[in-house]
């Protein structure tokens, strides 16, 4: 009995194409929205790390610029209406609005600092928008991800004990293809799971840290307005 069960088992393909063709409809449903989770999630963690390079790149080059001692009116004459980098746009708005903020002889309106302040802190959040984007896929991919091959489990395991009841047989072989094809989809749950939660942690924690810089640049770049108002 043991040789036969063993033969048996010996013809059976469990590769994965294998084990996927053998599942039920509602396991398959499961499994490829699973591959396409995965598949994206991974779309969205190669782009965000192109994208943060990118940023932290314009970002240095712009403080380089900013802080080389050239007068701030040559420098966002520089850069022109169309600003390349994230730095550049908030270091435009805030020119933009310090620009607006002059009377025709020269003085300021009331209340320019406060303006400059809150364009800035728009620009800002719409620079912060932008690196996030996505990532909140990746927080729904690793909190269900699980859950949803979880439940292609059960419903495998729930069609092989059928199997097994309309066979009326609980040969190894006949019960073994069954569960295996069930397991296969809390498998791939976890394989989607694990690298959009890492990711979504270490690139959360880049956007963070880059929308710091902006942030802390705008403040700099405040001040050193504060100071010409005052003067």
């Amino acid at each position: 009995m043991e040789t036969e069960t063993l033969a048996m088992a010996q013809e059976i393909d469990f590769s994965m194409l294998a084990l996927f063709a053998r599942a039920t409809l509602t396991v398959q449903i499961v499994m490829i929205m699973l591959i396409l989770a995965s598949f994206w999630s991974w779309a969205i963690i190669i782009q965000k790390f192109i994208n943060y390079r990118r940023a932290r790149t314009e970002s240095a080059m712009f403080d380089a610029a900013f802080w080389s001692g050239e007068p701030l009116d040559e420098l966002y004459e520089k850069i022109g209406h169309e600003p390349r980098g994230a730095s550049e746009r908030i270091f435009s708005s805030g020119m933009l609005e310090w620009r607006r903020s002059h009377r025709d002889d020269g003085r300021l309106i009331a209340g320019a600092q406060a303006r400059i302040d809150r364009s800035m802190d728009v620009a800002i959040a719409k620079e912060s928008e932008d690196l996030n984007s996505g990532l909140s896929f990746l927080a729904t991919v690793g909190a269900t991800a699980p859950f949803i091959g979880l439940f292609g489990t059960v419903w495998g395991i729930k069609h092989s004990f059928e199997q097994i009841a309309i066979s009326q047989n609980t040969n190894l072989a006949v019960v073994a293809p069954g569960i295996a094809e069930a397991l296969l989809a809390t498998g791939m749950g976890l394989l989607a799971a694990i690298p959009a939660v890492v990711f979504y942690n270490k690139l959360s924690a880049d956007s963070d840290r880059i929308v710091g810089g902006y942030e802390a640049f705008a403040d700099e770049f405040a001040t050193i307005l504060s100071r010409q108002l005052d003067a």
